[in-house]
């Protein structure tokens, strides 16, 4: 299937995610055709064109190249050999090409903090954290996203940046959470509601994963988690 992931930051109250974005970054021709109607007439659209190959154009029942046959007119196009740029960038690490390929989403992350004038410094901190344990895979992701960055500072493709300012909020303490946080919290909840113990048995895999996550640190209420093998073992269960 396609993997996907979005973000919605503002200088205002955001009270959902939202399926429309302003810019949707489209890695292979299968996400651009899952995920291409959610963006409004006029949208950013900034595309892998390494990936447009006949193989994955076909994989993703696309007749023709979408790049060049004028059915995304209606947005502001931007192609990018991202894999290739973000190849070159890890020359020299000794990295298998499957490796390499992981890292080009930190390529494309790159460009979009370029794009919005973010500081990358948090991200380069998280990744030093993330694959403490692997000095190359800190040294790869690193590049990837400092590559994404000096291309989109040095191409002449972009001819706009965009700043968010940072929110006004009231002073207090805020906690951060993400729907699948809240829907284990609300699993919780209604087991102490329904006075039953709570048993949760799942594959990890998106979203299941991080509800189980979050579910299996809750043994002192009474829940139990168990991860199956499987699909079919978690049904089972």
């Amino acid at each position: 299937g396609v993997s996907g992931f979005q973000i919605s930051f503002s200088a205002s109250d955001i009270h959902t995610p939202g399926d429309e974005p302003d810019v949707l970054v489209a890695m292979n021709p299968a996400a651009l055709k899952t995920n291409v109607g959610d963006l409004p007439p006029g949208g950013a659209l900034i595309v892998n064109s390494d990936a447009f190959t006949p193989a994955n154009l076909a994989k993703a029942a696309y007749a023709t190249n979408p790049l060049a046959d004028g059915s995304l007119k209606q947005y502001t196009v931007f192609e990018a050999p991202i894999s290739t740029l973000n190849s070159r960038a890890l020359e020299g690490l000794g990295m298998t090409s499957k490796q390499t390929d992981l890292t080009k989403n930190f390529f494309a992350l790159g460009l979009m903090f370029w794009l919005y004038e973010r500081s990358m410094e948090p991200t380069i901190r998280w990744i030093e954290e993330k694959f403490a344990a692997k000095a190359v895979f800190v040294e790869a992701n690193t590049r990837a996203l400092k590559a994404g960055y000096a291309f989109g500072e040095t191409t002449e493709m972009f001819h706009t940046t965009y700043q968010v300012p940072q929110a006004k909020l009231e002073p207090g303490t805020y906690r951060n959470i993400t729907g699948n946080e809240a829907t284990g919290l609300g699993f919780l909840a209604a087991s102490k509601l329904a006075k039953r113990d709570l048993f949760y048995g799942s594959y990890p895999i998106t979203p299941a994963s991080d509800i189980l996550h979050q579910l299996s640190g809750y043994k002192t209420f009474g829940v139990r988690t168990f991860q199956a093998e499987d699909e079919i073992a978690a049904i089972g269960a």
